[in-house]
């Protein structure tokens, strides 16, 4: 098997969803911690591919019945049988391995608390068999991004405090809660191309179980919640970080609220809300520069 058909199988184009999210938890943190060392921002991306490989892997071994009997998925690898489950354990095992050990790089407790991600994404692919709250477990997976960033920078400097004494409070608490919600909400419409095989297999998402006015609704409400927690999480003084975030929700409002009248809804969602990271991502190198009166 190739290097293509591994990226086909963990969907490396989704780890755009989640980079700049991880990238701003490392900034957050060098900002508040002093300048870091590069090789801690490459064994942070290094444990940030890693999980990313990890997640998609489980999700797409234990989903593999599910897969198989849905016409849009049946031919993902597993569901095919163009994969053998004993090269997707394998491939799990390495992803596995790279989250560990660029872990055990980084500082004590990042390792230490690599349990809760691989345990995210263990649980994800059953909650889909038990809630339509499948959706919000998704968002949590990448809510973890900038938290587990910032501790690997913030664990060098309080050790197991940065966790205890709550350093994490309000500012990566609500970057974290603004990932959750801006997930779900992607998540909501992109269920919305299963709807019938959902209910006709008994899965449990919220475009099958409410209406599609409700699926629009809410991802309206998750847009404008995840909007909030970017602004209440402030992480720099400067306007250029809220600016971004009201010009991104706006963007996908815009999108989801056009859905019926797009060619393709899914795709052209996909960019404006990996798009959205990034935009925020820039915004607050931008804040960050200005207020320290370095200019853009």
């Amino acid at each position: 098997m190739g290097v293509k058909d591994i990226f086909e199988f963990i969907k490396v184009e989704h780890t755009l969803f989640s980079l700049p999210f991880v990238l701003i938890g490392f900034l957050l943190a060098s900002f508040d911690y002093g300048t870091q060392p590069t090789i801690d921002l490459i064994w942070i991306l290094v444990a940030a591919v890693g999980a990313r490989g990890l997640a998609m892997a489980l999700n797409r071994i234990i989903d593999r019945d599910i897969d198989a009997a849905n016409p849009r998925t049946a031919s993902r690898h597993l569901a095919s049988g163009a994969m053998s489950m004993q090269t997707a354990y394998t491939l799990s095992s390495v992803f596995l391995i790279m989250l560990l050990f660029s872990a055990w790089q980084l500082n004590e407790v990042a390792l230490m608390m690599a349990w809760l991600p691989v345990s995210v994404f263990v649980i994800y692919p059953y909650m889909k068999r038990i809630s339509w709250l499948c959706h919000f477990w998704l968002g949590l997976c990448l809510g973890l991004a900038p938290a587990g960033a910032w501790v690997a920078v913030a664990a060098d400097v309080h050790g197991w405090a940065a966790i205890t004494d709550l350093h994490w409070y309000p500012e990566i608490f609500f970057i974290s809660l603004g990932v959750t919600f801006w997930i779900t909400a992607f998540d909501l419409n992109y269920a919305r191309m299963d709807v019938e095989n959902d209910r006709a297999n008994g899965i449990h998402s919220f475009p099958a179980r409410f209406s599609e006015e409700a699926t629009t609704r809410t991802s309206i409400q998750l847009t404008l919640l995840w909007f909030a927690c970017f602004a209440i999480a402030d992480p720099i003084s400067e306007a250029w970080f809220l600016i971004a975030a009201g010009l991104m929700a706006i963007a996908n409002i815009a999108v989801i609220l056009a859905r019926e009248r797009l060619a393709d809804f899914q795709t052209t969602l996909f960019r404006v809300s990996m798009l959205t990271g990034w935009v925020l991502l820039l915004a607050l190198m931008i804040s960050e520069s200005a207020s320290n009166g370095l200019g853009i």
